[in-house]
């Protein structure tokens, strides 16, 4: 991050910017029709009843073709068992946590992990859309156009996420979610409404999207859906990229991994519905 007075100023270049930005438009066109394929054979997979049965056939499926570019960015995290620094299913994210809930039963087994993906994708859709109406009223300080294009790209990928999980829900015979059913939502409210800065704001997106990619790649390992392994992985790639970026607006340059962590991974009791 680098500061001129009370200014906040972009460490990169615009154009490097809007770059990177139209890379990862180009990514997440070249993974929606996995994205939707697999979305709709976890609707299939749900109505059926069917999922458990399907899962060994599902990855290797995936892993052999469906995802396209985001199979490149996420084969090495998705085969050969679980993530060299992942927590063992009892710890770090709940692995457990994929059961019914108590008080509505709307949500159970792997929808229950689909409603969480669906109210993460709002978030973000909503704190993107918090930090454009900030910036418009002056309140961000002077916000670089390629900022506001990153922004923009990134909530409308968010969008078409949380479009294909509530097209799974809805087909499955529930209810869409169309909101932010998260107990984190009233402090990510609060830390958008302190923001003054561009900085503070990235600082923000950068934790959501650490959360999503990492609740992804950690669902490949815990829902028994091969429809729902696979829309998590073709997801996830879109998810890391929009951090790198971040990472690269705040002035921390990425260092390349081997292996991306779960331990930010958002468990299914972060849910409220």
């Amino acid at each position: 991050m680098t500061t001129t007075g009370n200014r906040w100023e972009l460490p990169v270049g615009e154009g490097e910017l809007d770059a990177l930005t139209r890379e990862m438009h180009d990514a997440h066109q070249e993974t929606l029709p996995a994205m939707r394929a697999a979305a709709a054979d976890l609707t299939e997979e749900v109505r059926a009843g069917r999922a458990g049965e399907l899962r060994g056939a599902g990855r290797r499926r995936f892993l052999l073709g469906a995802g396209g570019a985001a199979a490149g960015l996420v084969l090495a995290a998705c085969s050969g068992g679980r993530p060299a620094d992942a927590p063992p299913p009892s710890a770090g994210a709940d692995a457990s946590a994929p059961v019914a809930d108590p008080a509505s039963g709307r949500y159970t087994g792997d929808l229950r992990v689909v409603a969480l993906a669906t109210a993460l994708e709002n978030q973000a859709v909503g704190a993107y859309r918090a930090a454009l109406d900030a910036a418009a009223a002056g309140r961000l300080g002077t916000v670089p156009p390629a900022v506001a294009t990153f922004i923009s790209t990134a909530m409308g990928q968010h969008a078409d996420h949380a479009k294909a999980w509530n097209t799974v829900l809805t087909g499955a015979g529930r209810p869409a979610v169309t909101d932010v059913p998260l107990s984190n939502q009233p402090a990510t409210l609060q830390a958008l409404g302190a923001a003054t800065d561009v900085a503070a704001v990235a600082r923000l997106a950068l934790s959501l999207e650490d959360q999503a990619a990492q609740t992804y790649l950690f669902a490949t390992y815990n829902v028994t859906s091969p429809g729902g392994i696979a829309t998590a992985a073709t997801i996830a790639p879109v998810e890391a990229m929009h951090a790198a970026i971040l990472n690269y607006v705040l002035g921390q340059y990425p260092v390349p991994a081997d292996f991306l962590s779960v331990d930010k991974a958002a468990a299914p009791s972060l849910l409220t519905l």
